[in-house]
């Protein structure tokens, strides 16, 4: 048999390590399963421990700094038990305190803090709210129901800041622009030597304030109904009041203006509180007569005529010492004949415009507006003439004026129908005898 060598000195030192390395990774081996549980196990217990740290650290530092009287028998680690103690109570104190007064707080302010949080947030909150709107916000149940509400005020009042800019900076170039007008007027002035004298809009409103006055003393009456406001709509009403606008304007510019009177204008009623929204504070100084009384009771009757488009009197001439009475209404869902069946009531005497007469009427109703029945006896009043008055009457409800030849025409037509219903030989017999 063959004799082994004996092994050297470094193989015996590898020996010795091979079983210590066969340990360690049969336990490697071993332990490597129980890893995914035992490593968060630690990270979650260093974790409690920084966090206990931080907490001790925090509450220690919330102690307030007062000298307890020392005591032979007390503890440091005791001392700080009673000092975090009193450091709880504290706070619980606190928390306790502001939930009482977060429940004792109004909504109302707290709502308000609410919409000044989101303003300093950046959102679209508006800066002024009413009482009305902060209600409507307030009665909104949930926060995106708010913030489109607020949204919603936040682009209203943009647009009306949006709006007042616009009409700022209209009125600044307007006032520019007189100022340069009157720069240019100044200038000319002073280059040329005019024989007249030039008109400002001051003297021609004290003109006119001046004919108004007289008008008052002297004038003839025109008369508007004002007892029609039960029969109509507010819209109807709103335009009912323009058109008397209108008709006050175009008499105070007229040469001969009438005295106007406002009859059955009653104080709360909604034509008077419309006039008064409408003139505001120039309501008290208008030169025309506004009264609760009726035109029976103001006038005698037989000087009253009541122009109505359903009479079937025909007005020929314009009279000058009649009372003309013109019904403030818009007759657009009225039912027809209203103002006449008034008029037949009142024993008052009707006429309506000769617009057949006149005109080749086309399509539409024969109803005219207030102010353009005023201007047709402005014109009549000034000038007496019918083609003049009438052309104050809308082009889209006639096809033109007739010609005044056709008049002469049919009579001879007329005369012609006349002679040809005698029997043939008659006239000549009759002359013959003579």
């Amino acid at each position: 048999m063959c004799a082994r060598k004996a092994p050297s000195s470094e193989e015996a030192q590898g020996f010795s390590y091979m079983p210590v390395f066969l340990k360690m990774s049969i336990g490697i081996t071993f332990i490597r399963p129980f890893a995914r549980v035992l490593v968060p196990f630690t990270l979650n217990r260093k974790r409690r421990v920084l966090y206990s740290t931080i907490l001790h650290r925090h509450m220690s530092s919330k102690i307030p700094a007062e000298s307890y009287p020392k005591k032979e028998n007390t503890s440091p680690e005791q001392l700080e038990l009673d000092g975090w103690k009193i450091t709880m109570k504290s706070s619980v104190q606190e928390g306790v305190s502001t939930v009482s007064s977060a429940k004792d707080e109004d909504p109302v302010a707290a709502t308000r803090e609410l919409i000044e949080m989101w303003r300093l947030l950046g959102r679209e909150v508006p800066e002024h709210i009413s009482e009305e709107e902060l209600k409507t916000i307030m009665e909104c149940d949930s926060k995106s129901s708010k913030k489109k509400y607020l949204k919603y005020l936040y682009l209203r009042e943009k647009m009306k800041k949006a709006k007042e800019i616009k009409k700022e900076m209209k009125a600044a170039a307007r006032e520019k622009a007189i100022q340069d007008q009157l720069l240019e007027t100044t200038n000319q002035d002073k280059q040329q030597d005019f024989l007249f004298l030039r008109l400002w809009d001051r003297n021609m409103d004290i003109a006119m304030g001046w004919k108004g006055a007289q008008a008052m003393q002297f004038g003839q009456p025109l008369v508007f109904d004002m007892a029609y406001d039960d029969y109509m709509k507010p819209k109807e009403l709103q335009y009912t009041v323009s058109q008397l606008l209108e008709s006050e304007g175009w008499n105070r510019r007229d040469v001969d203006p009438f005295h106007i009177h406002f009859c059955n204008l009653k104080p709360d009623s909604p034509f008077r509180r419309e006039l008064i929204k409408r003139y505001g504070e120039k309501w008290n100084k208008l030169l025309l007569t506004a009264t609760e009384k009726s035109h029976v009771d103001l006038f005698p009757k037989d000087s009253i005529i009541y122009l109505t488009a359903d009479s079937p009197n025909v007005m020929t001439t314009f009279k000058h010492d009649k009372i003309y009475i013109v019904g403030s209404f818009v007759d657009k869902n009225m039912q027809p004949g209203a103002s006449l069946a008034k008029a037949k009531r009142l024993k008052l005497a009707t006429e309506c415009f000769p617009l057949d007469k006149y005109l080749q009427w086309d399509t539409g109703t024969k109803n005219l507006t207030i102010d353009q029945v005023t201007r047709i006896l402005l014109c009549l009043k000034n000038t007496g003439s019918w083609e003049e008055a009438l052309k104050f009457v809308p082009k889209r409800k006639h096809t033109g004026y007739l010609e005044i030849s056709q008049h002469p025409q049919e009579f001879v037509n007329r005369i012609k129908k006349t002679i040809n219903s005698f029997p043939k030989g008659s006239l000549n017999k009759y002359t013959k005898k003579k």
